[in-house]
């Protein structure tokens, strides 16, 4: 599908890291973007300096969602885009032992429930609830495609490491769900796509020593360095303008595989 200056997307986690590189690459090409983030100072300053909209937007949140669409929609038109890229990511063992006391904690359910309700559910709303739009608009390919979905899960889906039990459950779901969405949304033209990225210089990575950054990379086969943002960004590109991926989960990650910890 080709993208341009009467494209609106809506690109969820859009004020920081993967997100911000996607919204920053479509602004680029006079995409129409909105960005749905719960930080509003670097989204609404992101938005200022690539001629978007900001939204603020909790994506485990279905009222806020949906208030959300109304605006972007209002200023934008539906999107023929959305890139999921909402996301958290606590760490915690299934168990914990104390170290001093050696009683054993199991991990609470209010954190497990978040997490999948942010990454999982979250993911799932925005599609479902974009897709509804992008079903009403007219086709734009020769094909009959109406709009591309893009998700990111992670490399944990598959390798998840230790401490990242909700996590991994969370981009697992996210993969699983890729071809089951793509097989209901193909009589609508609308494709259904899933990244799993693996080590990406996000914003947490500054918070990182450099020695600790370069054993992480070191873990990388080839190029052994972490991923940059617009590298992603890149492969939404790619995803929006080759018709013929659909239903599936495309690794993103220098052949890392991760160890358990």
């Amino acid at each position: 599908m080709q993208i341009g200056k009467d494209t609106a997307a809506i690109v969820t986690g859009g004020a920081s890291g993967l997100g911000e590189a996607t919204a920053r690459r479509l602004a680029s090409h006079g995409v129409k973007v909105a960005l749905f983030d719960m930080n509003a100072e670097r989204g609404e300053k992101l938005a200022a300096e690539i001629g978007g909209l900001f939204c603020l937007v909790d994506v485990s949140n279905e009222a806020s969602v949906d208030a959300g669409f109304v605006k972007a929609r209002a200023a934008h038109g539906i999107e023929r885009v959305l890139v999921n890229c909402a996301g958290i990511g606590p760490a915690k063992k299934t168990i914990s032992r104390d170290k001093a006391t050696g009683a054993i904690t199991p991990h609470d359910v209010a954190t497990f429930t978040k997490v999948v309700t942010v990454n999982l559910i979250g993911s799932f709303q925005m599609t479902a609830k974009s897709a509804a739009g992008m079903a009403s608009l007219a086709p734009v390919t020769s094909d009959g495609g109406r709009g591309v979905i893009v998700s990111t899960a992670s490399v944990a889906a598959e390798d998840g490491q230790i401490g990242q039990v909700a996590y991994s459950a969370s981009k697992g779901g996210v993969v699983g769900m890729t071809l089951p969405i793509a097989r209901d949304l193909a009589r609508e033209g609308i494709r259904v796509m899933t990244i799993m990225p693996g080590l990406f210089h996000t914003p947490l990575f500054d918070t990182v020593s450099p020695e600790f950054r370069q054993s992480l990379e070191a873990q990388v086969p080839f190029p052994s360095r972490l991923g940059k943002p617009d590298e992603y960004a890149k492969m939404v590109e790619h995803i929006i303008d080759n018709d013929m991926l659909n239903g599936f989960a495309i690794r993103l990650d220098g052949a890392i595989r991760m160890a358990p910890k």
